[in-house]
């Protein structure tokens, strides 16, 4: 598996080896003991899968508090999205920034985004579905969001007219958010 670092750091692009012949393709899509020869250790207690019917649909930006904060490693098992981080850790010379990547049932590549991130997605085409691995439970009290569109982070996503649930249209910009990271 080749493991890009991004810019913010402890996040980073996962590259399995995809095996394709005339029939499909075969992957790992997760070793535990390949990504801890690459420095990566995390136990993953839960899964979690989301399917947005159109293309547009924004589903963030997410983050959990401490001591409920999650690690999460995201891919795409149908269809495609632009998977947008941010860096909400208050010490972090990277605080406020983000980055985006696309991840798709095409390129296999899965994105692991440390517990400091809000992650959010836009859905890029009909009927994707994604799944990921977290390594905390969801916790309600600890369940925190900052707002899509929030001027001050510029996030370019790929959508004019975004689809988002009552809850993402109503979180706070990063400068109200409750961070405790």
């Amino acid at each position: 598996m080749k493991v890009t670092p991004l810019q913010l750091q402890g996040a980073c692009l996962l590259e399995p080896v995809v095996h394709g012949d005339s029939r499909g393709f075969f992957m790992e899509s997760y070793n535990e003991a390949v990504l801890e020869q690459q420095g990566i250790k995390f136990n993953f207690i839960q899964d979690n899968q989301s399917l947005s019917a159109e293309p547009g649909v924004i589903r963030g930006l997410h983050y959990q508090l401490n001591p409920k904060a999650q690690t999460k490693l995201i891919r795409v098992l149908t269809g495609a999205i632009y998977d947008v981080i941010v860096d909400v850790r208050k010490s972090s010379s990277t605080f406020g920034q983000w980055v985006g990547v696309i991840l798709s049932e095409h390129n296999h590549c899965q994105l692991l985004v440390p517990k400091g991130f809000a992650h959010g997605f836009c859905t890029l085409t009909p009927n994707t579905q994604v799944l990921y691995k977290v390594d905390e439970y969801y916790s309600p009290e600890n369940d925190r969001g900052i707002l899509w569109n929030d001027p001050a982070l510029g996030i370019d996503w790929p959508t004019t007219k975004p689809i988002l649930s009552d809850k993402d249209q109503r979180h706070p910009l990063l400068q109200d958010a409750d961070l405790n990271f």
